[in-house]
């Protein structure tokens, strides 16, 4: 395994990040340990989770799984970066969401015992808080971080003119601010190429994607579905997707067997290589699917499949950062 660093920090992350939003959900527990066990073996260091995952059996559970398995030893925790998240809502009262100081500090202390650890490697933000001033936001960063509670923030959903309100309002006070960006990012929605990457790689912040294959939508979906061997394409995102891109999804399933590769290894391959993108957030649910992603590291895309990839799924105006992509 070849390790990049988080954005402009010293921090050493495998170019894969582990998401684990299925893990003891649409995996059974002892499922979830051998994925972990398997990705840390192959030098997957980088664990990606949140405060509100694992809802459908209660929030917090995906933390509470990740703490048992901690809890195995064989230094697992030292071994790996964990990121988690605060920021959506975790009961119904008014001050247990968002980005207050107040739920800031609140969210970490619980995620901090639902894991069964000392720290956070890195704190995401898991979605814009237009209520919360920085100055509130950065206060409450600040504490943890001197508190040795976490070692950095990020950000997750931001736009990219957050990111450039957040970095000025973390120098004013001298702190290092966000170090990344976690952001939906693949071949069907390109949206973030035209500000939101450019500003991360402008002020030194690791590109994070999450749903690098859309749910699925980009894994051989059109087959699956067929077979009936669709799990997460039949629901969510991919499901809603599928509706308005099966011309497309069909094209490029019929791109990739012409060229003999796996679509969903060829989607994760399109994303790892895209410009200023640092590890995609991969939600493997069985060993062949981590294979597959591992598997992604090493492939290469000529050119001529890319300009066939942009046919089927254009990028937005005339591609690239705007301006220019929507002028001149």
């Amino acid at each position: 395994m070849e390790y990049t660093t988080l954005g402009r920090t010293a921090l050493r992350i495998s170019p894969l990040c582990f998401g684990t939003l299925n893990l003891g959900v649409r995996t059974t527990t002892e499922e979830a340990f051998a994925l972990l066990d398997l990705a840390l073996e192959r030098g997957i260091n980088f664990l990606d989770t949140a405060n509100q995952y694992g809802w459908q059996k209660h929030k917090g559970y995906t933390e509470e799984l990740l703490g048992e398995w901690f809890a195995l030893g064989g230094n697992r925790r030292e071994k790996v970066v964990l990121g988690t998240k605060v920021g959506n809502p975790m009961t119904d009262l008014p001050n247990d969401s968002g980005l207050s100081a107040r739920n800031i500090i609140a969210s970490c202390e619980q995620s901090l015992r639902r894991l069964g650890t000392d720290w956070i490697d890195v704190y995401y933000m898991h979605h814009i808080d237009r209520s919360a001033p920085w100055e509130e936001v950065w206060q409450a960063m600040e504490t943890l971080v001197w508190q040795g509670k976490i070692r950095y923030v990020a950000s997750s959903n931001f736009a990219g003119w957050h990111l450039v309100e957040a970095q000025a309002s973390a120098r004013e006070r001298n702190f290092l601010g966000l170090v990344a960006e976690s952001c939906v990012y693949n071949l069907v929605t390109r949206t973030v190429e035209l500000e939101l990457i450019p500003a991360a790689q402008k002020y030194g912040l690791a590109v994070l994607p999450w749903s690098p294959l859309h749910g699925g939508l980009l894994s051989g979906a059109t087959k699956k579905l067929a077979e009936g061997t669709a799990v997460k394409t039949a629901q969510g995102r991919a499901q809603v997707a599928m509706a308005k891109h099966a011309d497309a999804v069909a094209a490029y399933e019929k791109l990739c067997q012409s060229h003999d590769l796996d679509p969903a290894e060829v989607g994760l391959a399109w994303v790892l290589n895209r410009p200023g993108v640092t590890a995609p957030v991969i939600g493997p649910r069985t060993q062949a699917q981590l294979t597959g992603a591992l598997n992604a590291l090493e492939l290469k895309l000529p050119q001529a499949l890319l300009d066939e990839l942009d046919l089927i799924f254009p990028p937005v105006g005339n591609g690239g950062p705007g301006p220019e992509a929507w002028a001149w």
